[in-house]
Parts: structure tokens; C-alpha cells; sequence
């Protein structure tokens, strides 16, 4: 669900367009957009304080088979919520979870991934060294 839901939507659409034997769905819960309370933790182990909100994007749709799949997205973002909770129900599925994991899945992580590490070396770049230097008393 991470993947799916941190892929960006263009990336998300295009593995939808190059799935094969695409599977008819309906919504349980068609996309909507609302707010959620985002927390934290002072130092990360701190007691939890309400950060703020954010607007997120919700849907659930079930495959005609059967299997339902969740969909949650940061921002105003139907369509991705959809195809999230889609490839969501796909992956549930045991017959469908592998080929949707090695085409769709694994792809979308590797992107995310190389994203991360780029960002992480351009903040690498900007890093500051600071150090003490004691002077005894003598």
C-alpha cells in the first residue's frame, strides 16, 4: 500500500494501461477527499501532540470476483486513490498477486526507492560536521 499510494499518479497510470486483462471493479466507495489529523511525538518517543491536518483522498472498490482493495493517497487525488485501491484488491488476490507484484509493484518500488536515495544524497551534500572542543582547566 505504501508504494501504491507514494508512486506518483502518472507512474500509477501507466502500469494501469500496461496491465494485462484488466479486471471490471465497482466502487464501494467512490473517491472523496476529507481531512485527517496528522500526530507526532516530541523526539519521537514523546507523548503525541496533534500536528495538523492534511487532506488525503479514500476509495474502495471490489473486483468482480469478488476481492476488495483500499485505497489512501495524500492530497486531492481520485483517480489515484482508485487505481491504488485496484492494484490493492489485485494484490490480494493469491492467483493475481504475483504477476501484479513483479509488473506493477516492484517497478513502482524501484523508482521510489532511487527517489529516495537521490534526495537523500542532495541533503547528504548540504550535512554540517560540528564538533566540541573542550579545553581542560589547567
Amino acid at each position: 500500500m505504501r508504494v501504491l499510494s507514494c508512486a506518483p499518479s502518472d507512474e500509477l497510470e501507466s502500469a494501469w494501461n500496461a496491465l494485462d486483462g484488466k479486471p471490471d471493479y465497482r466502487f464501494l466507495r467512490r473517491p472523496e477527499a476529507g481531512l485527517v489529523m496528522v500526530r507526532g511525538r516530541i523526539g519521537g518517543t514523546g507523548g503525541r501532540f496533534n500536528l495538523g491536518e492534511m487532506t488525503m483522498t479514500r476509495c474502495v472498490v471490489q473486483l468482480a470476483d469478488g476481492g476488495a482493495g483500499y485505497g489512501y493517497v495524500a492530497g486531492r487525488q481520485p483517480r489515484h486513490a482508485e487505481l491504488a485501491a485496484v492494484f490493492d484488491a489485485l494484490m490480494n488476490d493469491p492467483a493475481r498477486r504475483r504477476n501484479v507484484g513483479d509488473r506493477v509493484v516492484a517497478p513502482l518500488r524501484t523508482a521510489l526507492d532511487e527517489r529516495r536515495a537521490a534526495s537523500a544524497a542532495k541533503a547528504a551534500a548540504t550535512k554540517v560536521d560540528f564538533f566540541t572542543v573542550v579545553r581542560g582547566d589547567d
